[in-house]
């Protein structure tokens, strides 16, 4: 593994974990909440903590479930796939699903080791830290060249058994981060909207510069047979785009023609255009919709589903 490489693993695990944990309480907040005391406890935090990462490292959704407390395995596997591997490659610093070794450290700690292709990356146990039903256990992730970052996960019993609780005084609640990630979905197909009304509008210009004028509808900025490019297919814009469609936005398009007493090249050549998109299904594609004309200038609002207009407040800079 490169020095680079696992020094940027590292610094996601010390700075950027947190993006995924929302909820911030003191660790005496948490033994009030904890489960009632136990006679006995089928698995160490150890274990626990080991199996967790060891799920984690083989990217082992169903498995990994089982180290959370009830409510949070219950919301995790109600997540999409894609957000509960997104979680599973934050605890052990890997893209990609690898191999766990699980060894003792010369102090007689448990050491987790996920070794992925090209890559692996090692968690150091140090003494744990028992509270009646709360335990944490520190941790080091060695970095070559500079100190080990250094992480506290909590674990509490429950139903016998621990589970992950906390990532130092940070407690887990899948249910919010499924908030924020579906807020971040929305956030991120409302820029692909804002990006290809942007693609389109340069596509049109091209157009305009190529055939003396802007096409009827947006069919023929689409991909060019093997014949060659045309007036009906310009190939400037993807097949998806070129039908209006595109990541659960729907785009229109419309010609404002030039006024005056203008000859034909004139007026095809002041025309200017409007495009809009408007999200297919709202609340789940997006929320704003948007509105760009051939000056370039870019608004947008909630509209609750209904088309931009240029009525609508500006965003940013054209």
């Amino acid at each position: 593994m490169s020095a680079s490489a696992l020094k940027s693993s590292g610094l996601r695990m010390a700075a950027r974990i947190l993006l995924f944990i929302l909820v911030v309480l003191p660790v005496a907040a948490l033994s009030v909440n904890a489960a009632p005391p136990q006679q006995s406890v089928a698995a160490s935090p150890e274990t626990s903590l080991s199996g967790a990462l060891s799920a984690a490292c083989r990217q082992d959704h169903e498995a990994f479930a089982n180290f959370l407390t009830s409510d949070n395995a219950a919301a995790y596997r109600k997540l999409p796939v894609p957000q509960r591997t997104a979680l599973m490659k934050r605890f052990v610093l890997l893209e990609d699903p690898g191999r766990p070794l699980l060894s003792t450290s010369a102090t007689g700690h448990p050491v987790v080791r996920c070794e992925a292709p090209g890559i692996s990356t090692e968690m150091r146990f140090a003494e744990t830290r028992l509270r009646e039903n709360l335990a944490f256990i520190p941790m080091e992730i060695p970095l070559p060249g500079e100190p080990s970052r250094s992480i506290t996960f909590g674990l509490v019993r429950e139903g016998g058994n621990w589970k992950l609780l906390s990532v130092g005084l940070i407690l887990l609640d899948i249910p919010s981060m499924e908030k924020q990630w579906k807020q971040a979905d929305l956030d991120a197909r409302e820029d692909e909207a804002v990006a290809a009304l942007r693609t389109l509008a340069t596509a049109l210009e091209s157009y305009r510069r190529t055939y003396g004028k802007l096409p009827d509808t947006l069919e023929p900025l689409g991909p060019a047979p093997q014949g060659g490019i045309s007036p009906e297919a310009a190939n400037l814009v993807d097949a998806e785009l070129s039908t209006g469609k595109k990541a659960g936005y729907t785009f229109r398009y419309r010609i404002v023609p030039a006024a005056g007493n203008l000859t034909d090249e004139e007026a095809n050549q002041t025309a200017k255009f409007e495009l809009a998109a408007t999200p297919v299904e709202y609340g789940k594609d997006g929320r704003r919709s948007f509105y760009l004309d051939s000056d370039g200038v870019l608004r947008g609002a909630d509209k609750q589903g209904a088309v931009a207009t240029s009525t609508d407040p500006r965003i940013g800079s054209s």
